[in-house]
């Protein structure tokens, strides 16, 4: 991510963990996120295409350069169970994120203020925006674990959240240039890339966003996106 990026400040664990975990773990986790969501310092979070990004006038989020194909998803399913194109999306704008239902900070984050943006679209605009999430955790995110998290955070009819085995989402992350790993001394967690992208009506990736973007930063892309 270009060094003109807000940084997103990593959200609190939820009270659950709080309780359970140690000062010093909860440290080590938060760091982890904040790395994946900030890209660490001087290096930044990988890009479909090796695509770079940055601030412009055009766009409140960053640019990416060049405007790459959005890499397709057509392996996957919807977690319930309705086959899914993003293709069959042209003519929309697309936001897409990687995410996992188990997690404890940055998805749900991610997954409020995609509905907080959504809903503050026109009607006539909402119609032409679509929100995809991906699974990065194959064993957790089955189709009700996902269908829960998805009706708590107000997604259900807003966002398709494809899920799928390990041997199909791993090729998926790869040509996304998407991180996903679990964490080794904390198995329900996963380490991944938390970014949102923004997809043209034409199919091509052309902006990102960290995980605190806000709803006026959609509202004032999604035109532009329509219109590229």
């Amino acid at each position: 991510m270009s060094a003109s990026s807000p940084e997103a400040p990593a959200p609190a664990l939820s009270a659950r963990l709080r309780l359970a975990l140690p000062i010093g773990v909860i440290v080590a986790i938060l760091a982890g996120v904040t790395v994946l969501l900030v890209g660490g310092g001087s290096k930044k979070p990988p890009l479909p295409g090796n695509a770079t990004a940055s601030a412009t006038a055009a766009f409140v989020g960053l640019a990416v350069t060049p405007a790459i194909p959005a890499p397709p998803l057509d392996t996957l399913r919807n977690y319930n169970g309705a086959s899914f194109s993003l293709g069959a999306q042209h003519g929309k704008a697309v936001f897409l994120t990687f995410l996992y239902a188990h997690c404890p900070d940055v998805c749900p984050l991610i997954a409020s203020h995609l509905h907080s943006a959504y809903v503050s679209l026109p009607a006539a605009i909402r119609r032409r925006v679509a929100i995809v999430a991906v699974s990065v955790d194959p064993r957790g995110d089955t189709p009700g674990e996902v269908a829960a998290f998805v009706h708590e955070h107000e997604l259900t009819g807003e966002a398709s959240y494809l899920i799928g085995s390990a041997g199909r989402l791993a090729p998926v992350w790869k040509t996304w240039n998407v991180g996903s790993q679990r964490d080794v001394d904390h198995p329900d967690l996963v380490n991944h890339t938390a970014l949102i992208y923004g997809i043209s009506a034409r199919g091509r990736i052309r902006t990102i966003y960290p995980a605190n973007f806000t709803g006026r930063q959609i509202a004032h892309d999604v035109p532009r996106l329509l219109a590229s």
